[in-house]
């Protein structure tokens, strides 16, 4: 959740200079842009190891199947430790 909120202050940040002047407004909406969608990715990540727990808790995966799918989201992500 801590991440999460990182992010949206990055995001405000971003947007706040961007909007702050005329040659700064596009770097900015760039910047926003960049923003939101690494947001979204993280935002992802989360929801598959949400999923991911969940699927080994009912038995769905062994140990191994979790634990390599589990390394694959990790390398995808900044966040996910």
């Amino acid at each position: 959740m801590e991440k999460t909120y990182v992010i949206g202050a990055l995001l405000l940040v971003a947007v706040t200079c961007g909007c702050s002047s005329r040659g700064g407004s596009a770097a900015g909406g760039a910047l926003g842009g960049a923003a939101i969608g690494a947001g979204a990715y993280e935002y992802n990540a989360y929801r598959q190891m949400q999923q991911l727990d969940q699927d080994y808790k009912t038995g769905k995966m062994n140990k191994q199947e979790y634990e390599i799918r589990k390394n694959q989201i990790e390398k995808g992500s900044l966040f996910q430790k």
